[in-house]
């Protein structure tokens, strides 16, 4: 251990940010169309790094015990399995602490803008991707839609979309209206070469919500500003859970042509999400729905599909999908009583983002925005006395 306190907290500064830095590299190779053959093995150095930061920082017992709960549930999931993907978020939350999360939020911002900006120009000269994509993609015609060098349309559209909630986020309280009016038009000139309306409109949202959070005064409208992000962030998630249950109901309309009040409904839904319920029961066993869910999960749930809470269920099983909610929850209650709109606007916004797309519910660190705000608040909330974030 590193006695002097000075050098143990520069050290571990250190550590925390190279490991920050690797993890962001890791989401944007994995954006490109470059196969990263040592993956995992770059997983466990970060998870080792921030261990190391761990060790290097000073926890209540309190503290200790949380680390170790949450810890315990991933060691269950891991074994249950073979994903460590929880193990390696419980120990990047903790390394949080004491961390200047704001001024780390502001390095990824521009990490993965600047990373994302050259896979689009190495796919503009031939060097790495390519620039678009011609193919049926499930709308009953041939299309050729925008990818940049990133894959697919969608992905590029959802990092746009996510790079401008993070953006929005660290920035915008310092904006004028016509910088808000700015960044709905460079999101708007990317729809129109992606077609993809779900990262378009989500970022649309974030853009105005943000822009009242600016504005509002009223005390009226605060509170209904309130609830309403509340009860998005809340309906997002019952909304995903419903669909896992009753999406079978689809299959008796497509074999049995049965149609009542509740296929109605789902068919509706099926059509604003875009065909996603339909993706739940496309596969033999049906991957997703609520039958396949179980405690722990199992190593066999390994099918990707949009629906991101429906995934967190699947991939990691009933009990630590619930306590994740649970945590977002607390925070998402602490935000409205301390009246944080950003933070409440940026967990709402990618919880309605995640109903249909699964960018958060990932392997990367560095994609998830919101572990970052956990982890920039999470020693706060368990503190005895509560430390306000100057």
């Amino acid at each position: 251990m590193i006695n002097d306190k000075s050098l143990r907290e520069k050290t571990a500064y250190l550590i925390f940010y190279v490991g920050v830095m690797i993890e962001v590299m890791l989401v944007l190779i994995d954006k490109s169309a470059y196969t990263n053959p040592i993956e995992g093995q770059i997983f466990r150095l970060t998870f080792l790094l921030f261990l190391v930061k761990v060790c290097l920082t000073k926890y209540s017992f309190r503290e200790y015990l949380l680390i170790a709960f949450f810890l315990a549930i991933g060691a269950i999931s891991y074994f249950a399995t073979g994903r460590n993907e929880i193990v390696r978020v419980v120990m990047f939350i903790a390394a949080c602490k004491d961390a200047d999360m704001v001024k780390c939020l502001k390095m990824v911002f521009w990490m993965t803008l600047t990373g994302c900006l050259v896979l689009v120009l190495l796919s503009l000269f031939g060097v790495l991707g390519t620039i678009s994509l011609t193919r049926d993609y499930g709308r009953g015609s041939v299309e050729t839609r925008y990818v940049l060098g990133l894959g697919h349309p969608n992905a590029l559209q959802c990092m746009v979309c996510v790079l401008t909630m993070l953006g929005l986020y660290l920035y915008h309280a310092k904006w004028k209206w016509y910088y808000y009016a700015l960044t709905l038009l460079v999101n708007g000139f990317f729809f129109l070469l992606t077609d993809s309306k779900t990262g378009f409109l989500v970022s649309a949202g974030a853009v105005i919500l943000f822009f009242l959070a600016s504005k509002i005064r009223n005390k009226v409208l605060t509170v209904a500003f309130a609830v309403g992000n509340a009860a998005v962030f809340a309906g997002s998630i019952i909304i995903s859970v419903m669909s896992a249950k009753d999406a079978m109901c689809l299959w008796d309309y497509y074999w049995w042509a049965k149609t009542d009040r509740k296929i109605k409904f789902y068919l509706f839904l099926d059509t604003i999400l875009t065909g996603r319920l339909h993706s739940l029961i496309e596969t033999d066993n049906h991957e997703g729905i609520m039958d396949t869910w179980s405690l722990f999960s199992r190593p066999e749930n390994n099918y990707y599909f949009d629906m991101g809470w429906v995934r967190l269920f699947y991939w990691y099983g009933i009990i630590p999908a619930i306590l994740a909610v649970i945590v977002l929850a607390v925070f998402v209650g602490y935000f409205v009583k301390k009246k944080r709109w950003d933070e409440l606007i940026l967990f709402s916004m990618t919880a309605l983002y995640t109903i249909v797309e699964a960018h958060i519910i990932s392997v990367y660190i560095g994609r998830n925005y919101l572990l970052f705000i956990v982890g920039m608040y999470w020693w706060r909330l368990t503190a005895k006395r509560r430390v306000e974030n100057e």
